[in-house]
């Protein structure tokens, strides 16, 4: 049954001297939505219907946003989330799967705290396994709202586009980043960029590469589709070649003035002759060329320093990204957790046909 047809349509929470009505709506039906998104400033690609889309349509996520204004009125507040249903990891509420942030999109802490108090309400009627919220750096810290905790934290890394090129270009290391690209030119790779089903191939075969690196499956291929299908020109793959074979690739979004590197991945046997540091600095450029004010290099590991180390070259500023959980939990996971080695060393044995299986069958159950 549908989780819009399991839940009312708007909860009544009570707070000392006020009477407050939250409502719930679906916002790839409600075009205030969409509307609402535009003009406020913290809105990412990931708060979207058209990144709500994608999720819906590759793992059944269910969408839906709560705020006090009532039905048609002006939104002035949303909190969006989708629900996970899974017999595996349990039924939860996450803003929003496979996002490395989305900003609570209240006015004021009160407006905020309202919303969640009916949140937790609903979550315990409802015997929801926990209520996640993935909040940007640099905003107030949401352990002030009663139930929630810390839960997972990542360096987050931003690189300010607003300088002109050459600024850029000498922001980046010298002999880490600026030899890879002058060596990447002198090999002459080749660059193309698209949305085509012969990209997307080349791109998941490299993905599929690079996760076997990592011990992990890759993300299911409908995915990527679905996020080219239902993003359109906001969503690009940018690849090298050498010889016409694939070298490096990256995936990257892009919504208003922010340009957002998503996924990348490459063939080990090919990183001397500089492919992913040049596929940077095109999208740098790109970015530039389109108008955006800053790159959003996305989260790293705080136990793994490669990509942060690699990103902090680039000239991106880091800083910390905190997940927030209600229950609380008791600890922060971590990815070199001793139960994601064990997953490691089992997916590292698998042939590349059940590697695929594997990620088309358990992607959905740890969004």
């Amino acid at each position: 049954m549908p989780f819009f047809s399991n839940l009312p349509g708007r909860w009544r929470q009570k707070a000392p001297g006020m009477d407050t009505t939250v409502h719930k709506f679906d916002p790839l039906q409600d075009p205030r939505w969409r509307k609402f998104l535009g003009w406020h400033p913290q809105a990412s690609v990931f708060h979207t219907p058209e990144w709500l889309e994608a999720l819906r349509r590759t793992y059944g996520y269910e969408p839906f946003v709560v705020t006090n204004a009532a039905p048609g009125a002006e939104l002035r507040n949303g909190l969006v989330f989708c629900h996970v249903r899974s017999w595996l990891t349990g039924h939860r509420i996450v803003s929003v799967p496979f996002a490395d942030h989305c900003q609570p999109l209240a006015e004021s802490p009160e407006s905020l705290e309202a919303l969640v108090d009916m949140l937790r309400e609903e979550q315990l009627r409802a015997k929801w396994k926990y209520i996640e919220l993935r909040p940007l750096p640099g905003n107030a810290h949401r352990e002030d709202l009663g139930g929630f905790g810390r839960s997972a934290e990542f360096h987050f890394h931003r690189l300010d586009l607003r300088p002109d090129q050459d600024s850029l270009y000498r922001g980046l290391h010298k002999s880490c980043v600026q030899r890879k690209i002058q060596r990447a030119e002198r090999e002459h790779l080749g660059y193309e960029e698209g949305r085509s089903e012969s990209i997307l191939a080349k791109f998941h075969h490299l993905l599929l590469l690079t996760r076997r690196r990592h011990g992990l499956p890759p993300q299911p291929l409908r995915w990527f589709r679905n996020l080219l299908d239902c993003l359109g020109e906001q969503a690009r793959i940018q690849m090298v070649s050498k010889d016409g074979q694939p070298v490096a690739s990256i995936f990257t979004l892009s919504y208003k003035q922010t340009l957002v590197y998503k996924y990348g991945c490459s063939d080990s046997t090919y990183h001397k002759l500089g492919g992913m540091a040049f596929l940077f600095w095109k999208a740098i450029l790109k970015g530039k060329g389109m108008g955006a004010q800053e790159f959003d290099l996305g989260r790293s590991e705080i136990n793994d320093p490669g990509q942060a180390v690699f990103k902090g070259r680039l000239g991106g500023a880091c800083s910390t990204l905190t997940y927030f959980r209600c229950p609380r939990r008791l600890s922060i996971r971590s990815a070199s957790g001793w139960k994601m080695q064990v997953a490691r060393n089992v997916f590292g044995w698998l042939p590349d046909s059940l590697l695929t299986l594997a990620g088309r069958l358990l992607y959905k159950h740890v969004g």
